[in-house]
């Protein structure tokens, strides 16, 4: 039998995807959205790093931040693989602590690991090639070369970095010169023209100990507070959660700045495949679009004489029809609308900064929120009272706790659950309800193998998300 070459993928999961607003924000990114195909963006990385007949990859290491650690198991596990090692990062310092972080972890768990440092929003649908391109890395990675990996250009982009090659080693495999920051027009026209260009994928292939010895020759200042921070790393509920004061004292800098622009033992590898980073609007038009006009166009919307236009509806209450226009994108979701022309599709983060700077809420925060046990979205809020639908998971369970400031009043929709108010516990089933007086220390629990549903009222003075006191809670929220 032949053994296969181990791998071990390192996913970046902490990115915003501000320019994919309004349906990717800050409270829940594109990588965990479904913008092409039926599983989202981190689910398809995932799966592209899991089964190969050539490779054994390991169960990823995640580098993700608080808010999305239980997305990410429950969507690892929704597709059938290990979630493997989680590490919280306490706050966003860039790539480059990230990676590094990512390499001292995976020492400590093996001797010679192999890792492949992925973004996890990108669309790489040809497998196969990628992994063929993966086993071109494998073995030039044996003198201690670190490799990024290159994607053929099919035309001048400018909002990509390039990768310049030099000697071409083995078939597909070059000596990479430098790297190249996002052109402008003239000069994305001339490195397309050349043949001598790649552009920069952002993904990266190496021994663990490689990518360590870089950081000590090139960035030698971030190993003491990153090797500090992974020491002083606490196990949260399976997860490793960073230590936040030794990780502050990181800088805020890119792999490529602290490292890969520096080495001098650098390859590129070319992906010749279908890829995009789906990056903005237009980039999701293009990878979706059909017909000869040229239009992309989701569930719940219609398009009537219109060309080179995206019309997307995230609700399925929500209906949106386009009617004679041109290069347009419309992007509607139940608390937000954008509609721009295509060529702005990459101002879209100057919107969210506005809005952000007028104080707007749907700047970063969705309408439906994701938690530990399951999901609430706001249907209704007005004065005194805001109406919710609450999702929760078959064992799922909310904290112990207590408002200041409100009532609530449930009424279970689906399903059965459990509600403790003060000492009394009731079980409910669909059609019953129960009132939870303001002050009153409750909890909700779905102890049945079905997810349950209910809708809650509540009433009171203030309706904020902080007036909760917790008393106990299975997630480890403080």
């Amino acid at each position: 039998m032949v053994q296969k070459n181990k791998v071990t993928p390192v996913i970046l999961a902490g990115g915003s995807g501000t320019r994919l607003w309004p349906l990717s924000r800050k409270s829940y990114p594109k990588q965990f959205s479904k913008l092409v195909g039926d599983n989202s963006l981190f689910q398809q990385t995932a799966l592209r790093l899991h089964a190969c007949d050539s490779i054994a990859f390991d169960a990823p290491i995640t580098m993700t931040n608080a808010d999305f650690r239980f997305v990410i198991t429950e969507q690892l596990q929704a597709v059938g693989i290990d979630p493997g090692a989680i590490l919280i990062e306490p706050e966003g310092r860039n790539t480059a602590p990230a990676i590094l972080a990512a390499c001292l972890f995976a020492l400590e768990q093996e001797d010679d690991p192999i890792l492949l440092i992925c973004p996890s929003d990108h669309l790489i649908p040809d497998h196969v090639s990628f992994h063929d391109a993966l086993l071109k890395g494998i073995q030039a990675i044996q003198d201690g070369s670190l490799v990024t990996f290159g994607i053929e250009p099919v035309r001048a982009e400018t909002g990509y970095g390039y990768l310049e090659l030099g000697e071409e080693t083995e078939k597909g495999v070059f000596v990479l010169n430098r790297f190249v920051e996002k052109p402008d027009r003239e000069a994305a026209e001339r490195m397309y023209g050349s043949g001598k260009f790649f552009w920069n994928a952002g993904i990266f292939l190496m021994r663990a100990k490689d990518m360590v010895t870089a950081f000590t020759a090139h960035c030698p200042h971030l190993i003491a507070p990153v090797s500090a921070a992974m020491q002083a790393a606490t196990s949260d509920l399976g997860f490793l959660r960073i230590d936040l004061e030794q990780w502050k004292k990181c800088d805020d800098i890119s792999i490529d700045y602290a490292v890969m622009e520096k080495a001098e033992n650098l390859k590129t590898v070319g992906y010749a495949g279908a890829w995009s980073d789906l990056g903005d609007w237009h980039a999701i038009w293009s990878a979706r679009r059909s017909s000869e006009q040229n239009v992309s166009i989701s569930e719940n919307t219609t398009a009537l004489d219109c060309h080179n236009v995206l019309l997307r509806s995230e609700h399925h209450n929500l209906h949106l029809v386009g009617l004679g226009l041109k290069d347009i994108i419309a992007v509607a979701m139940p608390d937000a609308v954008l509609v721009m022309h295509k060529d702005y599709a990459q101002k879209v983060r100057d919107v969210v900064k506005t809005l952000k700077e007028k104080n707007i809420p749907q700047a970063e925060l969705l309408p439906k929120d994701y938690r530990p046990w399951g999901w609430f979205e706001t249907l209704v809020i007005d004065g005194g009272y805001q109406v919710k639908r609450i999702y929760v998971h078959p064992g799922g369970k909310l904290s112990l706790q207590s408002h200041n400031h409100r009532s609530e009043h449930w009424i279970i929709v689906e399903g059965e659950a459990q509600v403790t108010v003060d000492k009394k516990v009731t079980q409910l089933v669909e059609g019953q309800s129960v009132y939870v007086p303001q002050g009153a220390v409750h909890r909700l629990e779905n102890l049945g193998e079905e997810a349950m549903i209910l809708v809650e009222v509540q009433t009171g003075s203030y309706l904020g998300e902080d007036d909760i006191i917790r008393y106990e809670d299975a997630y480890a929220r403080t």
